[in-house]
């Protein structure tokens, strides 16, 4: 059973992690850095939330 949400952010939540500041400190897992920019999607390994990056935004990329 999972609670897999799907969650959409934009690029003012880079770089994002997990769990966000939102999320009870009793349902909580050790923080871990994810990069939705790559993909546009990603999930957490710890919790199956789901994060997708909304339609139109744009993330600066460094070279």
């Amino acid at each position: 059973m999972s609670n897999a949400n799907e969650i959409e952010v934009s690029a003012k939540d880079l770089p994002l992690h997990c769990p966000t500041p939102e999320v009870a400190l009793w349902s909580s897992h050790p923080r871990v850095f994810l990069d939705v920019a790559k993909t546009g999607h990603v999930a957490c390994p710890y919790c199956g939330t789901k994060y997708k990056l909304k339609a139109g935004e744009a993330v600066g990329h460094h070279h």
